[in-house]
């Protein structure tokens, strides 16, 4: 039997107003409902999705010995009108530079996707996903 990771634990501290001073291992952030002295809720999920994605790529393009030199993730939410105000559709696009094959991209994109992200598989999925892609040799 494969090891079991430890629980993930994040501790939230209220400070004043929305605002929440957090930790999780030995990382700190503030979380602030606000968004105005740190990253929202929402803001946060956005780039945890963006980020797991991103890492993902970044690793899977390295380990096919492809040449990047850059790679750019840019997230666009559209949210519900009313409450719970959680994301309807997500769009992500990766901006990435070098002699990388679109095909090696594309596979990136989907195992990603289809696989690795454990972000967006704690997601809800009924949220439709669209990817997009361009390459700057």
């Amino acid at each position: 039997m494969a090891d079991v990771p430890p629980p993930l634990v994040a501790e939230l501290v209220w400070s004043d107003g929305l605002r929440f001073d957090a930790t999780s291992r030995a990382t700190t952030a503030v979380v602030d409902g606000d968004g105005k002295a740190g990253p929202s809720p929402m803001q946060y999920a956005a780039m945890g999705f963006a980020g797991c994605m991103a890492s993902d790529v970044v690793d899977i393009i390295h380990k096919g010995r492809h040449p990047m030199s850059a790679l750019r993730a840019t997230f666009t939410g559209t949210r519900a009108e009313i409450p719970p105000r959680r994301f309807l559709h997500i769009s992500l696009h990766f901006t990435i530079e070098g002699a990388v094959p679109s095909e090696a991209v594309e596979r990136a994109i989907a195992l990603s996707r289809e696989k690795y992200c454990s972000v967006w598989h704690s997601f809800r999925q009924d949220i439709e996903l669209s990817t997009t892609f361009d390459i700057h040799p």
